[in-house]
């Protein structure tokens, strides 16, 4: 074994030992889903929508690890295929989330005035309705597909994120760098994205990984109503939605797509935590 390692082996070891426990905890099961994520096609023992594996509503056993459901489709299959699923319409809703809202809010902060004070108005309108209702309103109103789904749901999210990102950009337009930037009469686009969007990337990254587990839970219980993705998706709320009717006689149905949300959104927590803990001190202006 080597005396020494090198250096960036060493910086490596060092940043990890300095990460707070809640965010080596939470990158570690977040590493696990992704990767199931990739590569669970090509381990499962049964593709998703597999009927008659095993008879219908059969418990757990050596054949079928978390047992079957009312069509006789392999649980355990569904369950690791559907983590693609769910993370791929979490993600892309939360981005939609932070690039509207973080957009719009970095904006408003610079700005400020009567602009400022007229879509904060209207921010605080959205604020105060349920965002499942408002989704419920929409999806039923418009049909629901993949993408009208995500983007419900990254909409709804946007107004929240408003909030952090103008917080984040009113501590920043302040300071001297966005004074001279205005004197080298740079855009106020400019301004934002080059000076402020920066400085402001630890809260916003912090808004990502804390509305990202909303929009598990929120696409979730979407499936779960039918207002969600469309059987025969393995998505974990429809397949909780598919099995309710049977969770006296058949409660593996229910109980391990319900632990996959519950783990995810667990890690997510976490990962929140951590990131709060190191990126809540600021660091100054990044130039």
């Amino acid at each position: 074994m080597p005396l020494f390692l090198p250096i960036k082996q060493k910086s490596l070891l060092n940043c990890w030992r300095r990460m707070p426990n809640t965010l080596k905890i939470g990158g570690i099961i977040m590493t696990a889903y992704v990767l199931v994520a990739l590569s669970a096609h090509l381990w499962v023992p049964y593709k998703a929508n597999k009927l008659m594996v095993g008879p219908p509503f059969s418990p757990p056993s050596v054949q079928n690890w978390f047992g079957t459901d009312q069509l006789g489709r392999d649980v355990f299959s569904r369950v690791a295929l559907g983590t693609q699923v769910d993370l791929v319409l979490a993600i892309t809703a939360t981005t939609i989330a932070i690039l509207i809202g973080g957009g719009l809010g970095l904006a408003m902060g610079y700005l400020r005035g009567w602009i400022d004070d007229t879509v904060m108005r209207f921010i605080d309108m959205l604020i105060s309705v349920p965002p499942l209702i408002l989704a419920l309103l929409i999806l039923s109103g418009l049909g629901s597909s993949h993408i009208l789904l995500v983007l419900t749901v990254g909409i709804l999210f946007a107004p929240r994120i408003v909030r952090t990102a103008r917080g984040a950009a009113l501590s920043i337009v302040s300071q001297n760098f966005i004074v001279e930037a205005k004197s080298r009469g740079e855009s106020v686009g400019s301004i934002v994205i080059r000076e402020i969007l920066p400085n402001a990337m630890g809260p916003l990254l912090v808004e990502f990984a804390i509305r990202s587990g909303f929009a598990v839970v929120t696409i979730g219980s979407l499936g779960y109503l039918g207002f969600g993705v469309k059987p025969p998706t393995p998505e974990w709320g429809l397949m909780i939605s598919e099995s309710r009717n049977a969770i006296i006689p058949a409660p593996w149905t229910v109980i391990f797509p319900g632990i996959a949300i519950a783990i995810l959104v667990m890690a997510l927590n976490l990962t929140t935590d951590g990131l709060s803990r190191i990126l809540g001190h600021g660091t100054g202006p990044k130039k």
